[in-house]
């Protein structure tokens, strides 16, 4: 739930200065950095009365009995199989433990702050939200909180270099925010682009829409190439009462109505008049005179294969903690736990959602990833499959030196399409065959395991690759993409206009959409939705085509053949 400005403002701290109680005088660091992380600098002390919202994660308990059961209802060979949790079921079982909230009250207390001065926010997990002052927080951190300005971008921030916890909360608390998680409001990157119409191309009228798979789909995508492409052009949803598809959109990028009817004109004259719904979350916006070029790529394409499927567009507001690198010198991430939150604790929630957005794995605090990615377990462990684009830099963006003061060039994965708990679309160009393009992204995680249902397909490509980039990628990590699907040249309507469009940002709609037709067969069936899918996609690999040729350059290097990937 999502509390008002009201009961934040109320939450009055009655801190005390005196000594510490034995307990809580025990304090351990739980997350420090060595440096300024990179793109920043010292500017000031900050102001003792200043005043901030101060979030307590607490730890999920039973969270492994949680995953536990998220790898038996995804296993098709197991007996549970599709035997989702409810989400109250779900979010029963990850509740933190009484002790926990017992232990951070009486904490909180001992600073001044009693229980009624606490709110909490449910709904994919716990937090405690608590207005406090910089004097209040350092005290209860053992920390000293800064200014620290970022040059490029002209913005300050309230941050710490380090803070710590009482020994005995830290198997209480997943992470208190903010504190070293440096962050700013900027743009992240999206994994879109916009590329050059072909000479003298306005509409699809040139196109041959007649043919199973048009020969123009070399160079043009449209919805009838991908239709045809992945065989959906003969099938009729059955189960649009129940079935759903949903769009995560970010940083005021707003799906437009009126492009999607000019969109339907022109590439699905029969979806004409039908259209989506938008919901806000967390302060986003609807702005129908702005629209946005990934929110119209993601809506246009997720409706234009799923039709007559109801579509929902998430406009998600906010901003999570950020830490620089070189490439992302300023906060490109997006606020994953806002709109878990959200979702989890909403009472619709679609049976397949795709996202198309995503950073480098290293600018993203572990802590807060690994968080992240339990909530799409979650998410799974009630039915739901979460697409993610894989990226647009190929192994890794620009010179792919490290974050942590050694400036070592390794290949640098994307976030959240490493998370073992989503799955990943790469992506594809041309016809007859399909082969990777070039900007796929793809790689290793430094975070995640590789996870067993993706072991044998890993073990495959890691035997052809040999010691080609030895040091450069984490052999032992969650590998992705999972799958791919075309993801260049893009016809798109943006403001009344048609437009190319490149990036995994189209192939993970794509994808999506696909995949919630085959929702809308099984829930037709009165079974239940495929849920998180990875382990029943490898072990069926003769359903997909495998991608054999193409590469993903990065980091300076040509980038690896596409043998693990799947179109």
């Amino acid at each position: 739930m999502f509390w008002s400005a009201a009961i934040v403002i109320g939450l009055v701290p009655l801190s005390i200065a005196k000594p510490l109680s034995r307990r809580w005088n025990d304090v351990v660091v739980k997350h420090s950095w060595v440096e300024i992380p990179r793109g920043w600098e010292y500017h000031s002390s900050a102001p003792a009365d200043y005043r901030f919202l101060m979030r307590i994660a607490l730890k999920q308990d039973n969270i492994d009995t949680l995953i536990a059961n998220l790898w038996e209802t995804s296993d098709p060979t197991h007996p549970r199989y599709g035997q989702h949790l409810t989400p109250a079921e779900a979010e029963a079982l990850v509740a933190p433990h009484p002790n926990s909230r017992e232990a951070i009250n009486a904490w909180l207390e001992e600073h001044g702050i009693s229980a009624e001065n606490i709110a909490y926010s449910t709904g994919g997990g716990e937090w405690i939200n608590i207005r406090i002052s910089v004097a209040e927080a350092e005290r209860m951190l053992d920390t000293k909180y800064n200014v620290y300005h970022h040059p490029v971008s002209n913005e300050k921030v309230i941050r710490a270099l380090s803070y710590s916890l009482p020994r005995e909360l830290h198997s209480h608390i997943d992470v208190v925010t903010p504190t070293t998680y440096f962050g700013t409001m900027r743009s992240m990157r999206s994994t879109s682009f916009l590329k050059p119409l072909e000479k003298g191309e306005s509409s699809q009228k040139d196109f041959d829409s007649d043919a199973a798979v048009p020969s123009s789909c070399n160079t043009v995508i449209t919805i009838s190439c991908l239709r045809g492409l992945y065989n959906t052009t003969d099938y009729v949803p059955a189960a649009a009462n129940v079935n759903k598809l949903g769009v995560a959109g970010y940083l005021e990028e707003f799906a437009n109505r009126a492009d999607l009817q000019t969109f339907f004109g022109e590439f699905r004259p029969d979806a004409v008049g039908s259209s989506f719904s938008t919901v806000l979350v967390n302060g986003g916006l609807d702005n129908q005179n702005d629209p946005g070029v990934e929110a119209n790529l993601d809506i246009q394409y997720t409706t234009g294969i799923s039709f007559p499927t109801p579509n929902i567009y998430y406009s998600t507001g906010g901003s999570p903690p950020f830490i620089p690198d070189d490439f992302t010198p300023i906060n490109t991430n997006e606020p994953y736990l806002d709109w878990l939150n959200f979702i989890l604790n909403s009472t619709t929630i679609p049976q397949t959602i795709t996202t198309s957005y995503g950073d480098d794995e290293q600018t993203v605090p572990q802590d807060y990833a690994v968080k992240v990615c339990n909530l799409f377990a979650q998410l799974g462990s009630i039915g739901t499959t979460a697409f993610f684009s894989s990226g647009d830099e190929g192994v890794g963006s620009g010179d792919c030196l490290t974050n942590d003061g050694t400036n070592k060039t390794i290949f640098q994965p994307a976030f959240p399409a490493s998370c073992p708990f989503v799955t990943s679309v790469g992506g594809t160009t041309r016809t007859a065959p399909e082969v990777a393009v070039d900007f796929s992204g793809g790689g290793f995680s430094r975070y995640f395991a590789q996870p067993s249902y993706q072991s044998s397909a890993v073990a495959t490509f890691l035997s052809s690759l040999g010691t080609t980039f030895s040091g450069l990628y984490n052999a032992t990590g969650r590998a992705y993409p999972d799958v791919s699907a075309q993801a260049d040249n893009f016809r798109v309507i943006i403001g009344g206009t048609l437009h190319s469009v490149g990036g995994t940002s189209a192939s993970s709609p794509t994808v999506a959409a696909i995949f919630s037709l085959l929702n809308d067969v099984r829930l037709a069936a009165n079974k239940t939705s495929l849920g998180f899918i990875n382990p029943l996609i490898y072990s069926h690999p003769s359903a997909f085509n495998d991608i054999v040729s193409g590469s993903n350059p990065g980091c300076g290097t040509a980038g690896s053949s596409p043998s693990v990937f799947y179109g």
